[in-house]
């Protein structure tokens, strides 16, 4: 198949996206068809450059939105699909389910996921921030993994701004309880914000709890912000003892 033929259905996207999430959105589409099967290699920069008519720096800002959900691994030999079963041999290391928003049964054996969605107030601490009156519910997503024997090894709960919920059609329903899904799954929550035009930052700092081993804990409170500083959620995941393994890469 050549490329000409590879590419002829392409996805309909809308063009008052920025450029790079229209690229991502694209390659997104076709990672999901297998038309990139995982392991496979993507096209090289230049001919990314040339097939969506946009500048280098365009594509790789894509490439890099398509890393930080996991898609893609990229190495001294080029950029690959990310397997099913995780990142290529050989490939490097990725910070795992911290880079993803918390929603499944985690990766340890035996491991099952619980989730939990309300409307419920925000602590006084962080209402300003979420953009609510202290008091006033707002959509709460929690969800926390158990081990094999039914033991908690991770927690998270996430608190959703009123501008998320303005902004993001798919958390829009979230507001009326009439249209809940019967199962509601916000696994694609950050494909849904990229969609919506936003561009992600996240920060999040690490609090170590000391202790004796079986009270010891690793803490992530993690903000996620768009483009224009506006918050668009809230979490904090805790970890057990033993559950978190941190991989950083540094580039010069």
């Amino acid at each position: 198949m050549n490329m000409a033929e590879s590419h002829a259905a392409e996805p309909q996207i809308s063009p008052v996206l920025p450029l790079y999430l229209r690229v991502a959105a694209a390659l997104r589409d076709d990672l999901a068809q297998r038309r990139i099967p995982p392991g496979a290699r993507l096209p090289a920069e230049r001919t990314l450059v040339h097939r969506f008519q946009v500048n280098r720096q365009t594509v790789r800002n894509a490439l890099r939105l398509l890393r930080d959900e996991g898609l893609v691994v990229t190495e001294r030999r080029g950029t690959f699909a990310a397997g099913a079963a995780g990142p290529r041999p050989g490939g490097p290391a990725l910070a795992g389910d911290l880079l993803r928003f918390p929603y499944g049964p985690g990766t340890a054996p035996g491991a099952t996921g619980e989730t939990l969605l309300a409307w419920e107030p925000a602590p006084a601490e962080l209402a300003d921030r979420l953009g609510v009156p202290a008091g006033e519910p707002t959509l709460t997503h929690g969800h926390r993994v158990l081990d094999g024997d039914g033991a908690p090894v991770q927690r998270a709960a996430t608190r959703f701004s009123r501008h998320a919920l303005t902004e993001v059609a798919e958390l829009a329903r979230y507001r009326r309880r009439e249209l809940w899904p019967a199962r509601p799954d916000l696994g694609p929550l950050y494909h849904w914000m990229h969609r919506a035009g936003l561009r992600l930052t996240r920060r999040e700092s690490i609090t170590v709890t000391p202790g004796p081993a079986t009270a010891a804990c690793l803490t992530v409170h993690r903000e996620v912000t768009d483009q224009h500083g506006h918050v668009l959620e809230l979490t904090d995941l805790r970890f057990a003892p033993g559950q978190a393994r941190w991989t950083y890469e540094f580039s010069g």
